[in-house]
């Protein structure tokens, strides 16, 4: 079986330092009737399924309140890249905001296609906050039933 993505743990590791500094040093927390908590808009990712059939790959990102015009889909050299930005809410004067955990901005998400997946044959849907990206799978690549030939 092929996989999309390699797992690379030192990456990870790297990734949760990265966020754990920036939480720490450059989101200062703010002084709330005894309480400490950070009132600033943290970075995201969003979510994704891959799922793999005979026939194609579909990887399933979570992509809530976003339009389509704000998202794109690219191929090359083998990557499949997912772009976009979720946009902050026009802040209301009228309004008080207690709370913003939402994550906001913008993202980039990059899978290694696998050499059984056709990148001239890659389809992109966007329903109801769900992209749904369809990668074909080569002719080539599937599996084929042979007769047996008895002599």
């Amino acid at each position: 079986m092929t996989t999309l993505t390699r797992w690379n743990p030192f990456r990870e590791m790297d990734e949760i330092q990265n966020r754990l500094f920036n939480h720490l040093f450059k989101n200062p927390p703010v002084h709330n009737g005894g309480e400490q908590e950070s009132l600033t808009v943290s970075e995201w990712t969003p979510l994704v399924d891959i799922i793999e059939d005979e026939k194609e790959y579909v990887i399933k990102a979570e992509l809530p309140e976003m339009k389509k015009e704000d998202v794109k889909v690219t191929v090359e050299n083998g990557l499949l890249t997912i772009t976009g930005q979720r946009k902050l809410e026009k802040e209301e004067k009228s309004k008080r905001y207690h709370r913003l955990e939402r994550s906001y901005g913008s993202f980039a998400r990059s899978f290694s296609l696998p050499d059984d997946a056709d990148c001239n044959k890659v389809n992109a849907e966007y329903r109801e906050g769900l992209l749904r990206v369809r990668v074909t799978k080569s002719e080539h690549a599937r599996p084929k039933q042979i007769e047996v030939q008895l002599n």
